[in-house]
């Protein structure tokens, strides 16, 4: 380690830092919301960071999907087949533009990937109402590419994982105990940034557009 690098760590570790008591946060971590409030907030929350939001049920969310797909004027979308979600849509591929899934290696077909690719559609691990943030845990079916990638994000959420704030939601869903993943995603609206210059640029890191459909 360079003498620089080493007294930047003695002076970060010779700050004195404040003691935290949590020993009562778990009464703040839950708040008396019912679905519809929670759904509301949620909503509320990621439109005010230009994120578009859809309500659907168990009947119609197909249709949703597909009136998505159509309105976008996607020609192909990228999914799982190992979701319920990617399952239903391949059984229905007909309505649906072109379908893509990882059967291959990233390596073999990064061109088609990258720059072909026109949307992304995931499965949720949940969604907290508070700050209206979705809860993505990356996996070798649904991986981090599938919403990072294509320039637009459709993402799946059970409103019945949708929880009041993220800590019940790691409570709820016993991350601890059965083991955090190595990446987790909490995603609040489609990529934004406006470094240098100060301008809001949408899709500079990620998507441009981000799709909830709240089933």
């Amino acid at each position: 380690m360079s003498k620089a690098r080493a007294a930047i760590f003695e002076r970060l570790n010779a700050v004195e830092r404040p003691v935290v008591e949590v020993s009562e946060r778990e009464d703040f971590s839950v708040f008396a919301w019912d679905k519809a409030e929670k759904i509301r907030r949620f909503t509320e929350r990621m439109q005010a960071v230009r994120a578009e939001v859809h309500q659907a049920d168990r009947s119609n969310w197909l249709d949703k999907i597909a009136e998505i797909c159509q309105q976008k004027g996607l020609t192909n979308l990228l999914l799982s087949l190992t979701t319920e979600w990617g399952q239903a849509i391949s059984q229905n591929a007909a309505r649906f533009p072109s379908l893509k899934h990882y059967e291959r290696s990233i390596e073999d077909w990064k061109e088609e990937l990258f720059y072909q690719a026109d949307a992304g559609l995931t499965s949720t691990l949940g969604g907290i109402a508070e700050t209206g943030t979705l809860m993505l845990w990356s996996s070798p079916d649904e991986p981090r590419t599938l919403s990072l990638v294509p320039p637009i994000h459709i993402a799946i959420l059970d409103t019945d994982k949708l929880y009041t704030t993220f800590a019940e939601a790691v409570q709820e869903q016993g991350w601890l105990e059965q083991g955090l993943p190595t990446n987790a995603l909490l995603i609040s609206g489609p990529s934004r940034s406006a470094d240098i210059a100060q301008v809001l640029a949408y899709g500079v890191h990620g998507p441009k557009e981000l799709v909830v459909v709240l089933v």
